[in-house]
């Protein structure tokens, strides 16, 4: 059986180990926690009527993300602290990412910055953007004559 080579795959696992290695380089030594500013996922769907944008923020305070509108820009920011409890000093391995993160994405002209609408369920936050009515489509009915 022969299998093709697809050279985007190995590109594609070489970005990942060059972004690990950043990431590992990045982390502070001062104390025993990983304090790392990171980024949380992000998908950005678009349909007729607006984009819809799910970041994962799994035990991040909701009250404690800052979602700001300005210019064209939407900027998601937060911290995630590891809460320590004296009991539970001895971590054998701490893997998800701890500290400060920001994301901030451009918006198309074509959005209504003002209806911006955004829910916190299940630890991913979403958010509705809102396409202006004059640039959804619309069906145009086609008269028929004889």
């Amino acid at each position: 059986m022969m299998i093709r080579w697809n050279p985007y795959l190995e590109l594609n696992r070489l970005q990942r180990e060059m972004n690990n290695l950043f990431e590992n380089a990045s982390r502070s030594e001062s104390d025993d926690t990983p304090q790392v500013d990171w980024r949380p996922a992000v998908d950005i769907y678009e349909d007729p009527e607006r984009f819809l944008l799910t970041a994962e923020l799994a035990g991040i305070d909701p009250s404690k993300v800052d979602l700001r509108v300005e210019e064209n820009r939407i900027t998601l920011r937060g911290e995630r602290k590891l809460e320590r409890e004296e009991q539970k000093q001895n971590y054998h391995r701490v893997e998800r990412p701890y500290g400060t993160f920001g994301r901030t994405f451009t918006l198309p002209v074509t959005v209504d910055a003002t209806k911006i609408a955004a829910e916190y369920k299940h630890g991913l936050l979403h958010v509705s953007i809102p396409k202006k009515p004059e640039v959804m489509p619309k069906q145009i009915s086609v008269k028929v004559s004889e």
